[in-house]
């Protein structure tokens, strides 16, 4: 009877540390830093002078390149994770929650798992650019007057007047300072918005890093799927929500779009190689997608987005079709509901974050 007690003491303390290094577990690093990698020079015409010393005469403007923080755990995991970030945004995507909680930098570090958060080319801390952004980007220069449309975009709710209204259902902490946090997240380029460009950066800094899992976000997809078709090291894709730039398509398979009923907001879909493609089916590859999407003609949010899942679907079906691995998850389904564009810092990321890690389990990705 004693050694029974013992045992079930034992089990009961053991089952709390476990509890208890899950939920809590500490951040203890070997190493973190950051760098720049990429990018070119432009050398202005004529001679340099100490005498004209503030002119652009003969000096170069360094720009074009991507930024990335790191961070490295004891005993990391095998394979570092590599965070691309979408549209008018920065590394902060991954970073705390707007109501302070742990972001994905945090949680998947805790879990063993090295990562490497980028702003890409033009933006945020990599924003030196060797070419004027122009007039066709809206999210370029400042002030940006984007607040409302934003929020909407991002299936975050809707405005009655200047008054932000989250959706009844959405797992996003209501309260004026996340809000306050969520709108100061925004990160406008300082250039043009050249996705090539982007994904050499990236698929430079992965031959630089070695084999690598890929999260991106938003119209970061686009960036994922050209990085493979550049470097042999990204081992997986996981996207969030990918769309607002082009998915890829082989050549003579780009699928018809679904238009949205703000047509300029549709997803889009562009051709390349067989070649290329074909490297997408080689890597495991999931798409998240959250809650509120709808088709619909007065919800712009949610409408755009219901473009884009049923072009996400088509993409994943293509991939498949020639022999790839690719899932599409629609978290509601799977019971993981309110998400909004910005599903990795909802109200439930722990439970997405649990949901990812099983699954780069399920792949044999989380080994160290």
């Amino acid at each position: 009877m004693v050694l029974i007690k013992k045992f079930l003491l034992a089990s009961i303390l053991s089952a709390s540390l476990i509890s208890f290094s899950t939920a809590d577990a500490k951040i203890i690093l070997e190493d973190q830093g950051s760098f720049a990698i990429g990018g070119s020079t432009v050398k202005h015409s004529g001679t340099f002078s100490t005498e004209n010393f503030l002119s652009p005469d003969g000096q170069y403007a360094y720009g074009d390149h991507l930024y990335t923080f790191y961070q490295i755990p004891v005993k990391a995991k095998k394979y570092p994770i590599i965070f691309q970030h979408g549209g008018a945004q920065s590394k902060r995507t991954w970073e705390s929650t707007p109501d302070g909680r742990d972001g994905f930098q945090n949680l998947f570090l805790k879990k063993g798992f090295s990562v490497y958060l980028v702003d890409q080319p033009r933006i945020g801390e990599a924003g030196l650019s060797t070419q004027a952004a122009g007039d066709a980007n809206p999210w370029a220069g400042n002030p940006l007057y984007a607040d409302k449309t934003l929020f909407m975009l991002s299936r975050v709710g809707l405005y009655d007047g200047d008054t932000p209204q989250v959706f009844d259902n959405a797992a996003f902490p209501n309260d004026d300072e996340s809000i306050n946090q969520f709108q100061r997240s925004w990160t406008n380029y300082t250039g043009e918005l050249d996705n090539d460009l982007n994904a050499d950066s990236l698929a430079a800094l992965f031959d630089r890093v070695g084999p690598s899992i890929l999260f991106g976000h938003s119209m970061g997809g686009t960036v994922c799927w050209r990085t493979v078709f550049r470097t042999d090291n990204v081992k997986a894709i996981v996207a969030f929500e990918p769309g607002g730039t082009p998915f890829v398509f082989p050549e003579g398979e780009v699928p018809v779009a679904e238009k949205a009923t703000f047509e300029p907001l549709g997803a889009s879909a562009m051709a390349v190689p067989l070649e290329d493609f074909m490297k997408l089916t080689k890597i495991p590859i999931v798409l998240y997608y959250g809650d509120n999407i709808q088709k619909s003609e007065t919800l712009v949010g949610p409408d755009k987005w219901y473009t884009e899942l049923q072009m996400a679907k088509k993409f994943v079906e293509t991939i498949n079709r020639h022999g790839g691995q690719a899932e599409l998850v629609e978290l509601p389904k799977v019971g993981l509901k309110g998400n909004t564009h910005f599903l990795m810092a909802d109200l439930n990321n722990v439970e997405l974050a649990n949901l990812v890690e099983s699954w780069l389990k399920s792949k044999g990705l989380d080994k160290r």
